[in-house]
C-alpha cells in the first residue's frame, strides 16, 4: 500500500509565490531624480545628503518605488540622514538602516525582498568581448611563459 495519489497542482491551496519578487535593471538612462523638499527652517540640504539622494535615485531599486514611498517614507528618511551628517548618533543611524532596509537599499535587504538585479545588456557585451591583446589567440595557454630562474 503506498497511500494516496498527489494532488493536482493546480489544486494546490499553497503555491509559495512571493508577491515581491522582482527583476531590477541596472538602467542606460536613470529615473529623473525628485529633488528633495524645500526645508522648513530654510537651511539647505547638507551635501552628504543630496550625494545620498542621487544615489538612491541611480540605483536599481528606484523602478520600484511609488509616489507613496517618495512622499511617504524617503523624503522623511532624507530628513533622518541630513540630521545624521549634522549631529551623528548610533539611535539615528539605527533609525536609518531600519528604513532603508523596508526600501531594499542594502544587498541583504533585496535578497530578503527577493529583488535581483540584472546588469544591462550593454554590460554583459563588454564581458563577453575578447580583450583586443588576445586577438587570434585560441587557447588560453599560448599565453604562458615559463620564466628561467
Amino acid at each position: 500500500m503506498r497511500g494516496p495519489l498527489p494532488k493536482d497542482p493546480a489544486l494546490r491551496q499553497r503555491t509559495n509565490k512571493v508577491a515581491t519578487a522582482a527583476t531590477l535593471r541596472v538602467q542606460d538612462r536613470p529615473r529623473r531624480t525628485p529633488a528633495l523638499p524645500a526645508r522648513s527652517e530654510g537651511q539647505d540640504w547638507q551635501h552628504l545628503t543630496r550625494v545620498w539622494w542621487r544615489s538612491v535615485w541611480r540605483s536599481p531599486m528606484a523602478s520600484e518605488y511609488l509616489d507613496a514611498d517618495i512622499k511617504g517614507r524617503l523624503y522623511r528618511l532624507a530628513a533622518l540622514v541630513d540630521q545624521f551628517w549634522c549631529k551623528p548618533s548610533v539611535l539615528l543611524d539605527a533609525q536609518i538602516c531600519r528604513n532603508e532596509a523596508a526600501l531594499g537599499l542594502s544587498p541583504m535587504d533585496r535578497r530578503r525582498l527577493q529583488w535581483t538585479v540584472e546588469k544591462a545588456e550593454q554590460e554583459s557585451r563588454k564581458r563577453r568581448q575578447p580583450d583586443r591583446s588576445d586577438a587570434g589567440v585560441t587557447d588560453m595557454r599560448d599565453l604562458l611563459k615559463v620564466l628561467s630562474s
